[in-house]
């Protein structure tokens, strides 16, 4: 029975890959074939996201594409809004732009910034944001962003793409409800979504007058047959975001001690009935991540399961 949610999987090029770009084609394409109908791209010190969501998108008719996330504080809005008018309209309108507010631990030694006022600079920014993604043009003065570009700024074919916020704590949340289309909460389990995160999202988004917004719950994921293997490789991979506050605090809401403790994984059948409590818990959508943690062969295995769950295309 189809799980009735679109699922999408977090697509990075391999280490071993002779070309970064080429591989990620491939296996976009891979996905398509096993009726996986979306794609999402991390931003990292390497590939760029942006970039990489318009390549793929024009390559790979019919596949949605998204970011998972643009970090918002090295790069001005007028720079991510025509980025991401270009991947919109390279994708032909099946592209998601996802921001947050980074990582202090990796934005200050990376870039040497320091931002004060997150929520103000988010709010702020997803003002113009909004405004040059819908009208072509922003005229904004705020406290921690100025956007008033001299020239037109609108790309043909790619205004209007969905703005989606990785966001989990209260003030963000509520942002992201008042201002974009919905949120992209990574590590925020079932409980925490349908006790905290989504009453407070849709009471934002319905006070504002939005639609309902998209809840695109991220999961790490893997259908095998060694459970313990993929777990001690969670353990290890994920610790990162065991002492990141924001990550901390739904760590705690949830009761769990370790974000790999959050990733599902074992049998078909353990794997969707995990899956369906993100769903019963207000999840309109899925962001599976990390399926690579059993190996090659189990993820292969994790893709045809999800592609065969399905679910209904937004």
């Amino acid at each position: 029975m189809a799980l009735n949610a679109p699922i999408g999987i977090a697509l990075t090029p391999r280490p071993f890959a002779p070309n970064a770009i080429d591989d990620v084609l491939d296996r976009a394409r891979l996905l398509q074939q096993l009726g996986i109908d979306r794609a999402w791209f991390a931003q990292r010190f390497d590939v760029d996201s942006l970039s990489l969501a318009a390549v793929v998108g024009a390559a790979v008719p019919g596949l949605h594409v998204g970011t998972s996330v643009v970090p918002i504080n090295p790069r001005h809005p007028l720079v991510v809004a025509s980025q991401a008018q270009t991947a919109h309209a390279a994708s032909h309108r099946r592209f998601t732009l996802g921001i947050g507010l980074g990582a202090r631990a990796l934005e200050e030694p990376a870039f040497g910034i320091t931002t004060e006022r997150p929520i103000r600079r988010l709010r702020e920014y997803l003002t113009v944001l909004r405004s040059v993604l819908t009208t072509g043009t922003a005229d904004f003065t705020g406290q921690t962003v100025t956007a008033a570009p001299p020239l037109p700024a609108a790309v043909a074919g790619g205004d209007g793409p969905d703005i989606v916020v990785a966001a989990m704590g209260p003030q963000a949340v509520t942002a992201a409800g008042e201002l974009a289309d919905g949120i992209v909460p990574i590590l925020a389990g079932p409980r925490t979504l349908a006790d905290e995160i989504v009453p407070r999202l849709t009471k934002a988004a319905a006070a504002a007058g939005q639609p309902r917004p998209r809840v695109i719950a991220g999961v790490a994921v893997v259908v095998t047959a060694n459970p313990d293997r993929a777990r001690a490789r969670a353990a290890e991979q994920m610790a990162f975001y065991d002492p990141i506050p924001s990550y901390r605090a739904v760590l705690d809401s949830e009761g769990v001690a370790t974000a790999a403790e959050l990733a599902v994984i074992g049998t078909e059948a353990e794997v969707e009935a995990q899956l369906r409590r993100y769903v019963e818990a207000g999840a309109t959508e899925l962001l599976v991540t990390q399926t690579e943690l059993g190996g090659a062969e189990d993820e292969l295995a994790t893709w045809r399961f999800l592609g065969a769950l399905g679910g209904i295309p937004a």
